[in-house]
């Protein structure tokens, strides 16, 4: 193994030797312990050291890693007390995730670690979105995101690095190759010779390293990392190095050859460095004993804090707290500052606005929060020249420029991603999904990163996602689906759902202004149907506040979106009919107490929705109320939903395949009861 010192004095070698080996022997004392029955899991990275220590090193304290499993040295190397990561390893509520995560899958805010999921890949696509804020800032930092040699073969490796490099974000995407993805080897993983020869198709540089060879790894990185600020462009780099316990503890290495062993324990990172810096003179015998002996004293302290015992408090309520991030206050109008929205009723007198379609209502939305919101950001495929799918961001690009109106590619996964690595550094963004249906291919990063994100480690996530839905406009089953319900059933998302203009301008600024992850369903068939007035300011209506659009005595209609509308048309059509008709208006967190109310009203209640009605939110409802309020019933609680089946797309075969189509029956059936 070559070592190259270059201008690097004595103390920086000697720091690096103190680098490399204080996760070195934290390792070793968690394997004894692990052993003993102490620890229950560990992600040994021995023999991988210098990969994690160069890179930390190469970098400033304040530029944001994504790591994984193996990359202990990332957060030794950030200088995390050692006390509180032992207490985090042992599930204690004084590690960094209350013990609600182990191992890696953590982060630190304070330390810029973005903590891990365990689907490893997107990740990679959280490190675009840091770049981004950083580019438009014009500040001169980077972000770096660890990928194994498995992790490559993963769609969001592709989707990342692609994004990263159309729009020429500085990212250092480092690659620590193996040889194994637990026991399948890289031949099995591809077939190209080199994985930084991937780096050419994405039009980015990249290069092979040693890295084994912690010199090697700091050089290449800082020069790597000068060379991203200078030219905002991204980068490639594959270590090569070698993985010398299991994939974890308990799947062993019988599956690795022994001679793979033999060879690569000649090339251990850090007995390697030693012997350099002995040879070298910059250390001798008596002083690498003083620095392992402090190291051993020093692990040895932090494990009698981190594991001294201490009583776990299981407290419901603060666990259903920590999933959402507290709101602010904010700078638009509240509620009440409009109207009070939850009573039927004409807007006051003197309140200035004028009729608008939805489409427009939503557009205004966006407008007002783009002037108000200067780290606003929108992205989505087609939203900037073209004004999007459905033209409601025409216009925008214009005003706000490409930087903060931005055409993305088709990699929905990517700008999931990237919208919450945005958020990581402070800015928020709307991300349009050209469909609702499309929400497939960004599922993992909603629900496993945005999702859970707070909960895990504190961290908000900053994003709104909008989603054109429904069915009504003949476009078949791949871009007609309501898929609300997938959502509903996910702690730390937040869904929406309005069904008129105004409250379509309200609840889009609410969105934008909660810095939790909200799901905004708009509904494609009413951007041009339905027409409201919608006040001129700048206001939100609450997040999980519903609408009473009718009160009656009868039946009531619980229903959202286009239900609301299907509802007032049957209401209007049947005067003879005493309805109380609740517009739900958000689906996550839903309004109980409104649903309560229109319940003790009537006594006879259906719940209306356009999704399908197996596992529909329709399910949720029904058995709530009858949990809940059984003792105002007066019948079943009865459902009306479309039919189990994909869209058809035929507008005949979908008019039969909605709702609507089935709700005089049920509205019948439910009065006759």
């Amino acid at each position: 193994m070559n070592f190259y010192r270059k201008d690097l004095s004595d103390q920086t070698l000697t720091d690096l030797y103190r680098s490399l080996l204080l996760p070195r022997m934290i390792e070793e004392k968690m394997l004894l312990l692990l052993r003993q029955g102490r620890i229950s899991k560990w992600f040994s990275g021995i023999g991988q050291e210098a990969i994690s220590v160069g890179a930390t090193q190469a970098l400033e304290p304040d530029e944001w890693i994504m790591p994984l499993h193996r990359n202990l040295g990332v957060f030794t190397g950030r200088g995390m007390p050692l006390h509180k990561l032992f207490s985090q390893w042992q599930g204690s509520q004084d590690g960094y995730s209350k013990g609600r995560e182990r191992s890696f899958h953590f982060g630190s805010r304070e330390h810029h670690i973005c903590g891990m999921i365990s689907h490893l890949g997107p990740q990679l696509a959280i490190a675009d979105g840091v770049a981004l804020a950083h580019k438009l800032r014009k500040e001169n930092k980077i972000a770096l995101a660890f990928s194994g040699d498995g992790g490559t073969s993963e769609g969001d490796f592709h989707e990342a690095l692609n994004v990263a490099a159309v729009w020429d974000l500085p990212v250092i995407f480092l690659i620590e190759n193996n040889g194994y993805g637990l026991s399948t080897p890289v031949s099995e993983q591809y077939r190209c010779k080199r994985l930084v020869d991937k780096a050419a198709g994405y039009g980015m540089e990249g290069v092979q390293i040693d890295g084994n060879n912690v010199l090697e790894v700091y050089d290449t990185i800082k020069g790597v990392r000068e060379y991203c600020i200078r030219e905002q462009k991204p980068y490639l780099i594959e270590c090569m190095t070698f993985r010398m316990r299991g994939h974890e503890e308990a799947s062993g290495t019988k599956y690795v050859p022994k001679e793979l062993f033999d060879l690569w324990s000649g090339r251990d990172p850090v007995s390697n460095f030693e012997m350099y810096l002995l040879q070298q003179k910059v250390l001798d015998s008596d002083s690498v004993n003083q620095i392992r002996e402090q190291t051993r004293q020093l692990i040895e302290a932090e494990l009698k804090t981190g594991f001294e015992p201490v009583p776990l408090v299981v407290d419901s309520a603060s666990e259903i707290r920590d999933v959402y991030q507290h709101r602010e206050a904010s700078g638009a109008l509240p509620l009440a500052a409009v109207r009070d929205h939850a009573l039927p009723g004409p807007w006051p007198a003197g309140q200035k606005g004028k009729e608008k379609r939805m489409i427009d209502a939503i557009q205004e939305g966006l407008l007002q929060s783009m002037e108000k919101i200067p780290g606003l950001v929108l992205m989505g495929q087609d939203i900037a020249a073209y004004g999007g799918a459905f033209k409601i961001t025409e216009g925008l690009f214009e005003r706000f420029g490409k930087e903060r109106v931005r055409n993305t590619p088709l990699c929905e996964s990517a700008i999931v991603g990237a919208a919450l690595g945005m958020s990581l550094e402070g800015f928020k963004t709307v991300m349009e999904m050209q469909f609702a249906d499309f929400v497939t291919v960004g599922f993992n990063q909603i629900i496993n990163n945005l999702a859970k994100i707070h909960y895990r480690w504190g961290q908000q996530a900053d994003v709104v996602i909008r989603m054109p839905t429904g069915a009504g406009v003949g476009a078949g089953p791949f871009h007609s689906q309501s898929n609300e319900a997938w959502f509903m059933h996910t702690p730390g998302l937040k869904v929406v759902y309005p069904s008129t203009p105004s409250d379509a301008k309200g609840l889009l600024i609410a969105s934008i202004l909660d810095p939790n992850p909200v799901l905004y369903f708009e509904h494609k068939a009413l951007y041009r149907s339905v027409s409201g007035w919608v006040p001129e300011e700048y206001y939100e209506i609450p997040i999980g506040k519903a609408r009473l659009c009718r009160q009656g005595e009868e039946l009531s209609v619980i229903t959202y979106g286009a239900g609301v509308h299907w509802a007032e048309d049957y209401a209007a059509a049947h005067p003879e009919t005493s309805m109380d008709i609740l517009d739900l208006r958000s689906l996550l967190p839903l309004d109980y107490e409104a649903i309560r109310a229109s319940v003790q009203r009537t006594g006879k209640v259906l719940v209306l929705h356009e999704d399908t009605l197996t596992g529909g939110s329709g399910a949720e409802i029904a058995a709530w109320i009858s949990e809940h309020c059984f003792e105002y019933l007066d019948a079943p609680v009865l459902r009306c939903a479309s039919l189990d089946t994909p869209i058809p797309f035929n507008t005949e075969l979908e008019k039969n395949f909605l709702a609507s189509a089935r709700l005089e029956k049920y509205i019948a059936q439910l009065l006759a009861y």
